[in-house]
């Protein structure tokens, strides 16, 4: 009698059951594209509940019902190890700044990648539901690039930007970093649906025309890295999806042409793209990026093994110590001062990782990278689908570029929330589109 009350008397289950807590979460995933468009606040919100209801749902379940099997996986393992590390190196060098508090809540956004891709998007109608939403939202940040680069403002008034790049549906032009990882599993969506047509004709060709068009509109945005990295992308698709290369090599034959016509259409966009960076590569170390990637490098030079901790780089860029520069890198001092370089972070995920934590920790951090890209590698014959959300996660850690913050929302959120949906489609067999045979959904 007692042992038996002992076993059904649970806190937790008192309250919450494993199927309230998996139906929370589900629309939670689905709330999250929207949020990360344009409710920043809300998108670390939603990506803290997902890792916090990840980890309720797995006490809820219990070990042996394997609740805890994710943590099993090799790419939870080197996430966990990088983290662990970054959190040891903060706690020894400097605690101090709140960065100790941010380190240890660094892992939930890669604990809400798993409770999207181990748990909550394994059925197939709610991974479908949340692919599409985040479909739609990248048509939508698009139409808002055509728009504002044909009125001269968006569907909200805002004109472009003073310098002629295209904001999206922002005052500011942050929308190209986002759409360029956004188009590919947009494009391969296309793949898919575009598999099921008869006329093979009708197919290439329309692959082609949407290939162009999403080019066309990160021309026009006139950001550099964002229209590499997605050329490179759409490379990736073409490389493991036959049918993908005639519209990859069409765009590739029209990338000139389309540049051209930026420079009538979008002056500002063609000097982004052509004159600024032409400028910056042939002097690279002069460059801004040039110029904080070498500080950065110094910074890590000082602190080789346990760096300075999370959020070094804000922390202890105006170290007197560090103001000089590198042969090969930047020499000269900055026209503006060493202090002109202090910003938020050095604009590489792989610079981040070895000034954070040294040689170890950016060697954890390759490590982390590649076990997720081999977790969410789809092979030659991959379904469209995961192709393109390999090729999304792919270009979003992809080491010789410049961008924000490794977990600075909203661009680090797509970044997960790409690598959940690419986790949640890599386990399950896709048939015929969408469907996904097989497996059973879990509660």
């Amino acid at each position: 009698m007692v042992a038996c009350e002992a076993e059904t008397f649970h806190p937790l289950k008192m309250r919450f059951s494993p199927s309230t807590v998996t139906r929370i979460g589900r629309w939670a995933s689905l709330v999250l594209p929207l949020a990360l468009t344009h409710v920043r606040v809300a998108g670390e919100a939603d990506l803290d509940l997902l890792a916090v209801l990840l980890l309720l749902h797995s006490s809820l379940i219990g070990r042996r019902e394997g609740g805890w099997d994710w943590l099993r996986e090799p790419w939870v393992v080197a996430t966990f190890c990088w983290w662990g590390w970054q959190v040891l190196c903060t706690l020894w060098v400097s605690p101090g700044h709140g960065a100790l508090g941010q380190a240890l809540l660094a892992i939930r956004f890669p604990l809400a990648a798993a409770a999207l891709g181990c748990w909550l998007l394994r059925d197939v109608v709610w991974r479908r539901r949340v692919l599409w939403l985040t479909c739609a939202c990248g048509v939508y940040i698009a139409v808002q690039m055509l728009v504002q680069a044909v009125f001269g403002r968006n569907l909200f008034g805002i004109p472009r930007f003073h310098d002629g790049t295209l904001t999206g549906p922002y005052e500011h032009p942050r929308a190209a970093a986002p759409l360029s990882r956004l188009i590919l599993p947009l494009l391969m969506v296309g793949c898919a649906v575009a598999e099921k047509a008869q006329s093979r004709l009708m197919r290439t060709f329309g692959l082609c025309a949407a290939t162009i068009l999403a080019v066309g509109i990160m021309v026009l945005a006139g950001q550099r890295m964002p229209l590499v990295l997605s050329l490179l992308g759409i490379g990736v698709c073409a490389l493991l999806y036959r049918p993908m290369r005639p519209a990859a090599l069409a765009a590739a034959a029209m990338l000139p042409v389309l540049v051209l016509v930026a420079r009538v259409f979008s002056p500002g966009s063609f000097f982004h793209l052509v004159t600024l960076a032409r400028q910056q590569l042939t002097h690279f170390g002069q460059s801004p990026y040039g110029e904080i990637y070498t500080h950065a490098v110094v910074m890590a030079q000082a602190h080789p093994w346990i760096g300075q901790g999370y959020d070094a780089y804000r922390h202890f860029c105006s170290d007197p110590a560090t103001f000089h520069g590198l042969p090969g890198l930047s020499e000269a001092v900055p026209e503006r001062g060493w202090l002109d370089l202090c910003v938020q972070h050095p604009h590489n995920h792989y610079l981040q990782a070895l000034v954070n934590a040294g040689v170890p920790g950016l060697i954890l951090f390759v490590l982390m990278i590649a076990t997720w890209l081999k977790a969410i590698w789809p092979g030659r014959d991959g379904h469209a689908i995961a192709i393109g959300l390999f090729a999304a996660v792919l270009i979003q850690e992809w080491p010789i570029a410049s961008t924000s913050d490794f977990l600075n929302l909203p661009l680090s959120g797509w970044g997960f929330l790409l690598l959940g949906l690419a986790l949640a489609y890599r386990v399950l067999p896709i048939r015929n589109g969408f469907q996904a045979g097989g497996v059973r959904p879990i509660s």
